[in-house]
């Protein structure tokens, strides 16, 4: 740096470094750190931000003010301390230096003087202070509070199955469940709202009723009462039944509890079952049935509530009677054991039907199957034609998991499982039974995940694709990178196109990219979308886009234009990201490790409730190792979560 360059960078920052540091040690936190959060750049540079591939990490929204002192000392990485000026940490967020997220910080504002004080400071910092600086700003060294949480709608159904024989799927009538993180399981969006408690009543009356309807068909009672009151009986009953409800034995006072309402119910009925009946619908009201406490109050029964977590895991129900008895003699406390147990309950065709909940709502199949088209534009798309879509990504993915194959696979296969419908809609020759591999001409550019019409017809409009929306799919599904919303009272709206001014959605979404308020994020999803504009609004390949203008008075009938497409995308932030076709983004993304190690951080996130946070980075980071070293099949992935899911509380003060 020149001696002028010098001065007038010291005149910018005001004093010099040392003056800075004697004067405010907590200059960073109470100065610096609010510039940059006022500048929105956590939203891109977190963990689960669309800059997540990047040096930068932001710590968590409740650090304190040590945490965020070394994160500010961390940032001495980005600082170039032979030409100051010159530092990313300064150059990226003034856009000096083409940034992914645009300008955030305003070349001379007052906002980029507190930030050219604290590079200078950086810049003054000796070798051993940067080196410890290059250390993870912020280590947590607990995880955080596991949350009781209670039994998905499918875990009902699955359960009340397995334990009464009832395949009603009653939880299908429940208030539908909300996807909070991309997920129905997630702690933070299980709340029990009057109504849901009133279907949790209704259903166990109705459940047993049913359950003895016919007698004992289902053999729920372990014996042969000699009467109405036959104690004997009741208490193996209690104590059987009441150890499969709630997967662990029942405490003194439970069964006690409920060993009483069984006698007033038999004796006031003169029937042995009534009494039966009276303690099934008791149970299944009870929170020790309806939330995964099966550790007991004072984790006296940790082996059952490992069993449980893998078995709601692996299998999207309650343990079988087999892991019960594992669980009772203990073999769940060696690691050997619980692999063990994994690798065997992987295996079982039990294990499909759960990883196929998990892909169902990862990948959103309820979209596609909830998804409208306007009917005379695409006549073709049915109820039918939308659970087939959905059938080829299931199939898709059973013959990666289950043949053992290269999860990675799902991004380039060059093959789908189609039917006679989706190989009309693809243009290739008809398999001769349902759903059956079909190979893609070499040339076509349809492969994976990207290329199948259950993500290009639920990422799209009524009657127009969506770029915006299928960049979105990839960043937040595949990338794990959360998005912004858009600003509040912000105006959506896009100009429509007309015959004197015909536009394709490409040059209409332009509009994002010229209003600075919606630039930053919409650079960042839309451009991913623009690659894939081959793919119709259902996911038929198309070589021009049709519009439809206003019709003119003398024909009221729409006018309909075709335009050439423009199909050249990118994904802001992974190098070497240029495509034109699914085929191309499939290839990217299995090759990306940002999209191997997302899909480990959606099946935790899956597996334990809730979003990862630092204190979980070491298991991800080791999950995502196996992952990789296994050569990405999906089964091993499976087998060494176990070990995350065994985090259960200790202590419960739930009620009965």
């Amino acid at each position: 740096m020149t001696r002028c360059a010098r001065h007038a960078w010291l005149a910018l920052s005001g004093f010099t470094a040392i003056a800075l540091a004697a004067a405010d040690p907590a200059f960073f936190a109470s100065k610096v750190y609010p510039a940059l959060e006022n500048a929105q750049c956590r939203s891109c540079h977190a963990h689960d931000g669309v800059a997540s591939g990047t040096r930068l990490h932001f710590p968590p929204k409740d650090a304190g003010n040590d945490a965020i002192q070394t994160f500010g000392i961390s940032l001495g990485a980005l600082v170039d301390r032979a030409g100051p000026s010159k530092s990313v940490l300064l150059t990226k967020p003034t856009n000096r230096t083409a940034h992914t997220g645009g300008q955030r910080i305003k070349p001379g504002s007052d906002d980029e003087r507190l930030l050219v004080q604290w590079v200078e400071h950086l810049a003054s910092l000796s070798d051993d202070a940067l080196a410890a600086a290059r250390a993870p700003a912020v280590k947590a060294s607990a995880k955080p509070n596991e949350l009781v949480r209670r039994l998905t709608h499918s875990q009902y159904n699955n359960t009340v199955r397995d334990l009464l024989g009832d395949d009603s799927r009653p939880a299908l009538r429940f208030p539908p469940e909300d996807y909070v993180d991309g997920f129905k399981n997630q702690s933070r969006g299980q709340g029990m709202s009057p109504l849901l408690i009133e279907s949790y009543s209704a259903a166990a009356e109705k459940l047993a009723l049913n359950a003895f309807r016919a007698g004992d068909a289902n053999r729920l009672v372990p014996c042969k009462p000699a009467s109405a009151d036959d104690e004997k009986c009741r208490d193996r009953f209690v104590h059987t039944f009441g150890r499969r409800a709630f997967r662990r034995p029942l405490l003194d006072a439970e069964f006690q509890r409920y060993a009483a309402a069984f006698s007033a119910q038999a004796r006031a009925s003169g029937k042995f079952l009534e009494g039966a009946r009276a303690v099934v619908e008791a149970m299944l009201q009870s929170p020790k049935f309806l939330f995964h406490v099966e550790a007991g109050p004072d984790g006296r029964f940790r082996d059952y509530a490992v069993a449980s977590r893998y078995s709601y895991l692996l299998w999207d129900t309650m343990p079988s009677e087999e892991l019960f008895e594992a669980a009772s003699r203990g073999e769940l406390q060696a690691v050997a054991g619980r692999d063990r147990w994994a690798r065997r309950m992987v295996q079982s065709p039990q294990a499909r039907q759960a990883a196929d909940e998990f892909f169902s709502q990862w990948l959103r199949f309820d979209r596609v199957l909830n998804a409208f088209k306007e009917r005379r534009r695409f006549p073709e798309f049915t109820p039918e034609l939308a659970a087939a879509m959905v059938e080829e990504t299931r199939r898709l993915l059973q013959d990666l998991v289950w043949k053992d194959g290269n999860f990675m696979d799902a991004f380039r296969a060059d093959y789908g499982f189609l039917n006679a419908d989706l190989s009309t809609l693809y243009k290739v020759p008809a398999p001769q039974g349902e759903f059956q591999l079909v190979r893609f001409p070499r040339e076509t550019p349809r492969a994976g995940l990207l290329g199948q019409a259950s993500f290009l017809a639920s990422s799209a409009g009524p009657t127009e694709t969506s770029p915006t929306a299928r960049g979105i799919f990839v960043r937040e599904q595949l990338l794990c990178q959360h998005v912004p919303p858009p600003p509040p009272n912000i105006n959506t709206t896009l100009a429509e196109p007309s015959e004197e001014k015909p536009l394709t959605r490409r040059q209409r979404l332009a509009a994002h990219v010229d209003n600075p308020t919606c630039a930053a994020c919409h650079r960042l999803m839309d451009p991913i979308g623009f690659g894939l504009e081959s793919f119709d609004a259902i996911g038929r390949w198309r070589d021009k886009e049709t519009i439809l203008v206003n019709a003119s008075e003398e024909n009221r009938r729409p006018k309909r234009i075709d335009l050439p497409l423009e199909t050249g995308g990118e994904i802001a932030g992974l190098p070497n990201s240029a495509f034109s076709n699914a085929r191309q983004l499939g290839s990217i993304l299995a090759e990306s490790p940002v999209c191997q190690t997302c899909i480990v951080r959606q099946l935790f996130r899956y597996a334990v409730g809730r979003l990862e946070t630092p204190a979980d980075q070491e298991v991800i980071d080791r999950l995502s190792a196996r992952f990789r070293e296994s050569g990405f099949r999906f089964q091993e992935l499976l087998i060494a979560l176990g070990p995350a899911v065994e985090s259960v509380p200790t202590k419960s003060t739930i009620g009965n």
